[in-house]
Parts: structure tokens; sequence; C-alpha cells
């Protein structure tokens, strides 16, 4: 049974900036579980409002394993940094069929709130 897809696209990518408590850390994550039994190569692609895509980012994702990526730490061999309220898309491009949800930690307000963007397959 084929589980997962190759294409995901998550539109709503948006960084919001620090809250008054440190000990809150404030972030966006994107979830990536491979449930084949192969190695999957993903692609990141960061599609940005006023500036050209940046592609280019790679994970490599054992089969039967999943992976955090923190989309507040530096990406990619190259270390790039999103920064705080920037608007942006992830096109995740993988090799083999996967699943993958994004998330984002909002801490700004006293009741900080933890939320799943919706993504698109394909």
């Amino acid at each position: 049974m084929k589980i997962g897809k190759k294409n995901w696209v998550f539109c709503d990518g948006y960084l919001p900036p620090k809250g008054d408590n440190p000990e809150f850390e404030g972030h966006e994550a994107l979830m990536l579980t491979n449930l084949n039994k192969n190695k999957a190569r993903i692609e990141l692609v960061i599609v940005f409002e006023d500036r050209d895509p940046i592609d280019g980012i790679w994970v490599d994702l054992d089969g039967m394993r999943t992976t955090c990526v923190r989309m507040d730490k530096p990406l990619g061999k190259d270390g790039l940094v999103l920064g705080e309220s920037v608007q942006y898309t992830v096109w995740v491009k993988s090799d083999v069929p996967i699943c993958a949800c994004f998330g984002r930690l909002d801490v700004r307000q006293t009741n900080m709130s933890y939320y799943s963007v919706e993504g698109y397959a394909f």
C-alpha cells in the first residue's frame, strides 16, 4: 500500500515575533514522516511574496522514521534564516511518498496557541 505523497505545500509560513515570557519559545515546525522502507531524499523550497524562491534545502530521512525541521532555526547547509514576520510558503518535494504537517506555536499573548497549518498534497 502506498502511504503519503511526494509533494506537500504549506502556504501559511509566518514566524511570529517573540512574546514577553522568555521561558516559552515560539516556533514553526515542519514534521516529516517516512513510512516506507527506503530512505527519502527531501528538498525544501521556500517561496516568498517579495523575492525569488530558495531551493536546495535537503533533508534525508531513513525509512520508518520521523523528523522535525524547525523553521525558526538555520536551514540547510547554508544556514538560511527566515526571520520573524516573513510571509513564506514551504514546498516539500520527496523522491518517495511521505507524510508531512506544519505547526506554529505563537507565544505573543499570555494565552499562547499551537495550531497546525493545512497542507496541500499531490
